[in-house]
């Protein structure tokens, strides 16, 4: 798969999962952006599947 593939595929998943996440939005608004953004890495699914494909870049 080229870079160029890869991006667009993370693209597609941020665009189609994470914009409007109301998981993402409640732990921002109740423990803050760096609670909300740990969450996304660590133990949400589709942060997962976005550092899986994140790795190829590398």
């Amino acid at each position: 798969m080229s870079k160029k593939q890869t991006l667009q595929e993370l693209s597609e998943i941020l665009d189609t999962y994470c914009v409007n996440c109301l998981l993402k939005k409640h732990f921002r608004e109740e423990f803050g952006k760096r609670y909300a953004h740990s969450f996304c890495i660590n133990q949400c699914t589709v942060g997962q599947k976005i550092k899986e494909v994140g790795e190829k870049l590398l």
